[in-house]
């Protein structure tokens, strides 16, 4: 085992011919905004007048060091160490004195020792992409060359650079005001504060070290232990192109999003909800099983274009890109991204089939509209979408003319589909009533999906709180009206904030004063349809809630069909790498079906009985391959669910049906 040894310097020690910083190319780039940089200086002035006898620590920095050389490679601390340098350069440049200004720039540049055969160099070097500029402004002292700089031109690390040593400036040209002041804040600086330096000469034992540690730097992503994880797999003479790759990927989508891509990546890999956390399932679902190469080359590559295009609605195709666009934006607007994993698959595969991609995506929009209007919690949606998964990975040459199956929504979710948007729709959550109203204007109108949220309102037109004498109560019962009011066929979308007042005016007023624009239109076509009605009465509204229903039915294809899922005695299973369709039998026994995967991970914990019937099943041919080669039948449904699973499980909250009911939900 490597050793690590971990040491408190002053800073006065940590910029000295004792470390020579660089910084790995696969490091993202330097990140600090000016609102660290000002958090790190505050805390520094704040601690230098309030004179305690402490000395102020800093944190730690994770370095791949051997003993008794003075090469330093930054695992992490990369964001105070570049910091830490641009304050060196501000308070250097602020310096009268030209010996103090020269010893301050030591701290930033080795000036070298023949004698000791210390070679002239910076302390710290950064990335090669942002070396030349670190050195030219930061390290030889040019802030003023700097500050006459366009940022505008500047990508986002040598930005971060610009604004952080224009902040510094400000900050310590406002605090001090002569060379003794200065001189005062500067020995503080170095010889109060601290850092812990914890080094080891091994590159795996360092990223170890890196993954544990909590930092005081900028909050670190999963995805940057699994960069470096990734990376430092790499051979030395690959890792500089691989790292180049990987940060534009990062700038393609930003941290966040790429932060995205791998959590979707997990899902594709894993297909079942996440239990531990993105970094150790992404261990062990995805860098595991494939290449470090293959990894970046064959899947977070195309993977980070897809989720591009997905998330812009920017899909580009000879035809139909228009249409798929339109149905991207719909889904984009279902308030979660879990609908991607199964996107991102399906588009890797079949991109190039324009006509099965609007199928698949028109389809997938109607299930999470499904998964959105129906209040389905995330393991009821992840659980829904996972199948879809399993089908991609069994079935991968699918076509328009064969399409997957499980984009189908059952009878069962079709009739719970259609008995919520015949409810109560106001009273639901913000997001789901608009999404149904919004959605149900486009359906109208054949339209875009291009809505000002901000502007968008729902009102009322049979008024909640109608007036005891107003006509409203001549022309409706009390019931009729507790029955309709918040229902869809009484609610309409409007542009801009309006007077309260006004929501309760009789019909004909409140459609010129209150649905109307000053000339006479409105930019919805469900509010021209009321418009357009002579009176709001029951039977107008009934009819028209019907004719809403019959919209929603034909477009997204909810009428009792032939070709949907069916109540068949089919239920499913998946998770830890398994995947399983079994029949439940009028005996309480399931079959498992031919073709269903055993997971090949074997939980410590699985009893010995269990490991018996599996070793028995694979002996006799059953299983071959970790596939079933012929039906199986178990002796119950905890027994069929544990053999596939490798682990204890439970049956009937295992196996489920499409639509995510459980076996045990079923049998009741």
């Amino acid at each position: 085992m490597s050793k690590i040894t971990g040491k408190e310097y002053p800073l006065s020690n940590i910029f000295s011919s004792e470390f020579e910083y660089y910084i790995p190319s696969y490091q993202r780039p330097y990140a600090w905004t000016t609102e660290q940089a000002e958090v790190l200086f505050d805390d520094l002035y704040q601690f230098f007048i309030d004179k305690t006898a402490d000395n102020y620590f800093l944190g730690s920095i994770v370095l791949i060091k051997e003993e008794g050389n003075s090469k330093s490679e930054v695992i992490d601390g990369q964001q105070r160490l570049t910091t830490l340098s641009i304050l060196f350069a501000v308070m250097a440049e602020a310096f009268d004195d030209e010996e103090l200004k020269g010893e301050c720039k030591s701290y930033i540049w080795e000036k070298g020792n023949i004698g000791q055969k210390i070679k002239s160099r910076p302390r710290l070097t950064l990335r090669k992409k942002d070396q030349e500029f670190f050195e030219k402004y930061i390290e030889k002292v040019a802030l003023e060359d700097l500050m006459n700089v366009n940022p505008l031109t500047l990508d986002e690390a040598k930005k971060h650079i610009y604004e952080n040593a224009k902040l510094l400036r400000e900050k310590l040209d406002d605090r001090f005001s002569s060379d003794e002041e200065r001189l005062e804040f500067y020995q503080f600086v170095l010889n109060e504060c601290f850092l812990v330096a914890v080094s080891t000469p091994d590159q795996e034992s360092a990223f170890r070290i890196f993954s544990v540690m909590n930092s005081r730097g900028l909050d670190l992503l999963p995805t940057d232990i699994i960069k470096s994880d990734t990376i430092g797999k790499l051979s030395k003479d690959k890792q500089d192109e691989y790292t180049d790759k990987w940060e534009e990927m990062e700038n393609k989508v930003e941290r966040a999003g790429f932060n995205e891509v791998c959590t979707h990546t997990r899902m594709i890999f894993a297909k079942e909800r996440p239990r531990k956390t993105l970094l150790e399932e992404f261990r062990e679902y995805v860098m595991e099983r494939i290449s470090p190469e293959e990894l970046i080359d064959d899947y977070l590559i195309p993977y980070t274009d897809i989720y591009s295009d997905l998330r812009n609605c920017n899909y580009r195709s000879s035809e139909k890109s228009d249409e798929i666009n339109e149905v991207l934006r719909w889904l984009n607007k279902t308030y979660n991204n879990d609908w991607m994993p199964p996107a991102i698959q399906f588009l890797s595969t079949h991109q190039k089939d324009d006509a099965y991609v609007l199928w698949f995506l028109r389809k997938l929009e109607r299930l999470a509209a499904y998964l959105l209007v129906t209040a389905q919690d995330v393991n009821a949606r992840m659980s829904r979408y996972k199948w879809l998964l399993v089908e991609m990975e069994r079935r991968p040459d699918t076509t328009l003319d064969s399409p997957l199956r499980m984009m189908e929504l059952t009878e069962w979710e079709k009739k719970r589909f259609l008995d919520v948007l015949d409810g109560n729709i106001y009273d639901m959550p913000a997001k789901r009533r608009n999404y149904i109203i919004q959605r149900l204007n486009s359906l109208v109108s054949d339209g875009a999906a291009t809505i000002d949220s901000k502007l968008f309102t729902i009102e009322h037109v049979l008024p909640q709180h109608p007036g005891k004498d107003s006509e409203w109560m001549k022309l409706w019962t009390r019931d009729e009206m507790d029955f309709w009011v918040n229902r869809m066929a009484n609610l309409v979308p409007l542009t801009g904030k309006h007077n309260s007042a006004a929501q309760n005016y009789d019909f004909d007023t409140k459609k010129k004063k209150y649905f109307q624009s000053k000339g006479g239109t409105t930019s919805y076509p469900l509010t021209t349809q009321v418009i357009n009605e002579e009176k709001w009465i029951p039977e107008v509204v009934k009819k028209r809630q019907e004719d809403i229903l019959r919209i929603f039915s034909e477009k997204w294809e909810l009428m009792p069909d032939e070709t949907a899922l069916q109540e068949d005695g089919i239920f499913y299973l998946a998770g830890n790498g398994s995947d399983a369709m079994g029949r439940l039998e009028e005996t309480g026994k399931l079959v498992v079906l031919k073709g269903s995967r055993i997971s090949s991970i074997i939980a410590p914990s699985l009893q010995e009985n269990y490991r018996a019937i599996r070793e028995k099943l694979i002996k006799q041919g059953v299983i071959q391959d970790n596939i079933f080669t012929c039906d199986w039948c178990a002796e119950s449904v905890s027994q069929a669910a544990v053999i596939l699973l490798g682990r204890s499980a439970n049956g009937n909250t295992e196996w489920k049906k499409m639509d995510g009911r459980a076996l045990g939900k079923c049998k009741r």
